[in-house]
């Protein structure tokens, strides 16, 4: 196991790699259009711990000049090597890996990911064989940043049967009678869950909630192997989150905003997990066909795969990361 129970001993050597030089600096500089690294490791282990903050998105009363944007949670991309691949196995937007994808944070604890008041951690067990290397692009086209980051891991023997920790962003319009796909990938492994955020054209309107999950997976492929009863009913809430924001261990609402027509929510699946042999997609679907209410959308799955390379495309350009039609902290205005 990679998580055993907490009162075992285990042959492990504790190690954190950190941004701070030891002396005064603190932090890893991210300037506009740079990719920097900001924590890298050796050995077989896994990560257990990762935790990352940046100024940019909040006002920043020790630089009173500098210009602020909510905007940079979706255009600071986090990327995640395995074991020397070239291609990343995570590539994701900071604020959709971390649980709100919506150009806005919301404080919320899960078991395995969340926001903590301004810092974003991730329990999930993370293993590798030969290390680890984590990026940090910034691809905002006004703010500068610079970020913060503690990555706790173990160096021990890792299981054969362990898989490596994948992450697929995805983001797009939907015309309200599309699937809204979370997940494609062919390989061997299990579906650990995802992150979606969501916003209908219309205001005042979640009908895009309507939508169960249909799951593909192995021969299962032409029609779904399985298929659900709602959008909300998925992240285990019920008639479109009627009490509003909930966050529990490995399920959660951080955000639900009914006049703006948005959502922010995430789902884990530990003892759950959805299995496959060769290939996995997940999607939801509306029954209803409503075509005239589109909404826009993103999402990160979080998968566990054999490959330790990324098989996944990596996020779009700045301006289709940008996709709302309101962001709520920016002024109350829209992003073009």
């Amino acid at each position: 196991m990679i998580l055993p129970d907490i009162s075992q001993l285990r042959d492990a050597t504790t190690h954190q790699t950190t941004t701070f030089d030891g002396c005064t600096t603190k932090t890893v500089a991210v300037p506009r259009g740079a990719t920097s690294q900001i924590a890298s490791g050796e050995g077989c282990g896994h990560i257990a711990q990762l935790w990352l903050t940046f100024p940019g998105w909040f006002w920043r009363n020790w630089e009173e000049d500098k210009e602020n944007n909510p905007s940079i949670l979706k255009t600071l991309i986090m990327r995640i090597y395995w074991d020397g691949s070239e291609q990343p196995a995570v590539a994701s937007p900071v604020g959709d890996f971390f649980g709100v994808g919506l150009c806005e944070t919301a404080n919320f604890a899960g078991q395995y990911f969340g926001i903590s008041s301004g810092g974003f951690f991730c329990r999930f067990p993370m293993p590798f064989r030969s290390g680890f290397r984590i990026e940090i692009e910034n691809r905002d086209a006004r703010i500068d940043t610079a970020v913060y980051a503690n990555v706790l891991y173990q160096t021990t023997d890792i299981p054969r049967t362990s898989g490596y920790f994948h992450a697929h962003f995805a983001t797009g319009e939907n015309q309200g009678s599309e699937p809204l796909r979370i997940v494609d990938v062919e390989s061997r492994g299990h579906y650990a869950g995802c992150t979606l955020s969501m916003q209908a054209r219309r205001q005042n309107y979640l009908g895009f909630l309507e939508a169960p999950e249909h799951v593909y997976a192995d021969d299962d492929w032409e029609e779904p192997r399985f298929v659900g009863s709602g959008l909300e009913d998925y992240f285990l809430g019920g008639w479109y989150f009627r009490d509003g924001q909930f966050a529990g261990p490995t399920h959660g609402l951080p955000v639900k905003d009914a006049l703006n027509s948005m959502v922010a929510m995430y789902r884990v699946h530990d003892f759950d997990a959805i299995h496959f042999r060769r290939r996995f997609r997940l999607e939801f679907l509306n029954p209803f066909r409503p075509a005239d209410e589109p909404f826009r959308f993103s999402s990160v799955a979080f998968c566990y795969l054999e490959s330790a390379a990324g098989v996944a495309p990596d996020p779009p350009a700045a301006e289709e990361l940008l996709c709302w039609y309101r962001v709520r902290q920016r002024d109350h205005q829209s992003i073009p």
